[in-house]
C-alpha cells in the first residue's frame, strides 16, 4: 500500500507542477513566441485543472487524490524516502483560506492568460 500511496503522491504532485508551470511557461512561451503554449488542447486542458482545484477549495471539499492517498497510507504520514520529499514539496501549513484564495487567484491568472494569450488551433 505504501508504494501505491507514493505513486499517487507523485502523480499529485505532477498535476500540482502542470498547474503552477504551466501557467508560468505559458508567460514566458507567449513573450518568446513559443507556438506550443497557444496549442488549444493543452491551454484548456490546464484551464480546467485549475478551475476543478479552484472549485473544491471554494467548495470546502477535499481534493479527491489527498483522500485516496490518505487511505491507502491508513492516516499515517509517508515513510518512504519518495514519499517524505514528494510530501513535503507538494503540502504546505497555512490556514485554509489561503490556499483557497491562491487557488482562486491562479484560476483567475490563467483565463485571463487565456484571453491575452489565446489558443490557437494552427500555428502561426
Amino acid at each position: 500500500m505504501a508504494l501505491a500511496a507514493d505513486l499517487l503522491l507523485v502523480v499529485h504532485f505532477a498535476i500540482a507542477a502542470f498547474v503552477v508551470g504551466g501557467l508560468v511557461l505559458v508567460w514566458i512561451g507567449a513573450a518568446a513566441g513559443w507556438r506550443w503554449v497557444r496549442n488549444p488542447w493543452f491551454r484548456y486542458l490546464h484551464l480546467a485543472a485549475i478551475v476543478v482545484v479552484a472549485l473544491e477549495a471554494l467548495a470546502g471539499y477535499a481534493c479527491p487524490l489527498t483522500v485516496w492517498e490518505d487511505l491507502l497510507r491508513g492516516g499515517v504520514r509517508p515513510e518512504s524516502f519518495v514519499g517524505r520529499w514528494v510530501y513535503a514539496a507538494l503540502y504546505y501549513r497555512a490556514p485554509e483560506w489561503v490556499f483557497t484564495a491562491l487557488y482562486a487567484a491562479w484560476a483567475a491568472a490563467t483565463l485571463i492568460t487565456l484571453r491575452a494569450a489565446p489558443p490557437r488551433r494552427t500555428a502561426r
